[in-house]
């Protein structure tokens, strides 16, 4: 009798993804809860966000180890054409509810005021979820934030840094072709005379400190947690 063995590739393959399920769902909590935010599975998050709370967890630790984490291995799917574009918006909205609790455990506690930024993802882009991750982080350190949205101008990051006397304004992209906007605020800081009053972050996937040092800009993190201490930081002077 002849063995089929496209047959029995297809059963071990099965196995071995079901043996990985099983280990996932009898892991860390972090490690389910990034499981459960890649399948866009939001009752599952939020869930798991209660329960990663209850063992002792930080918000920090949470954003980190588990919401972050899953959005990444997405990303890295996404990129090799195993996960698409459904995939994607499942899982943002899955971080947005998750955010919307933890920002209210990140922020209730902290009174004082280290200083005041602008943040917003640059003209011509629309995502904000790496945006609004440092946005809560900086909130939850301190750091009085306005929240520009989204296909900000470099106009409106400079205009509102001297009306509001921001002493961070921070630029988010994902797109490449939007970078350019980046370097524009830099020269717009500079025509306003309020350069030397004001650090300028920028961040994103598609920049590097490579990028930061050629356009001017004062600071690039590859994370949102960095990002928020080196914005304490410079606001601490």
């Amino acid at each position: 009798m002849l063995v089929d063995a496209a047959g029995i590739l297809r059963v071990r393959a099965a196995a071995v993804r079901q043996a990985a399920g099983a280990a996932v769902e009898n892991g860390d909590v972090l490690a389910r809860l990034a499981a459960a935010l890649e399948k866009g599975q939001q009752k599952k998050v939020l869930a798991l966000c209660r329960e990663a709370l209850e063992q002792g967890r930080t918000p920090q630790e949470i954003l980190s180890g588990g919401l972050i984490r899953g959005m990444n291995d997405l990303g890295e799917a996404f990129s090799a054409n195993r996960a698409f574009v459904p995939e994607m918006l499942m899982a943002a909205r899955c971080m947005t509810a998750a955010l919307g609790e933890l920002k209210l455990l990140m922020t209730g506690g902290n009174a004082e005021t280290v200083g005041r930024a602008c943040i917003g993802t640059v003209r011509g882009d629309m995502h904000d979820i790496g945006k609004n991750l440092v946005k809560i982080m900086l909130e939850g350190s301190g750091v009085e934030v306005i929240d520009l949205g989204v296909d900000v101008t470099p106009e409106q990051f400079v205009e509102t840094a001297k009306r509001q006397r921001c002493g961070v304004i921070a630029c988010s992209s994902l797109l490449t072709t939007t970078m350019g906007e980046m370097r524009r605020v830099v020269t717009l800081a500079r025509e306003a005379g309020i350069r030397d009053q004001v650090k300028i972050f920028v961040g994103g996937a598609p920049i590097s400190q490579s990028f930061c040092d050629e356009i001017g800009a004062d600071v690039y993190t590859e994370d949102a947690a960095a990002a928020a201490r080196a914005a304490v930081s410079a606001l601490k002077g």
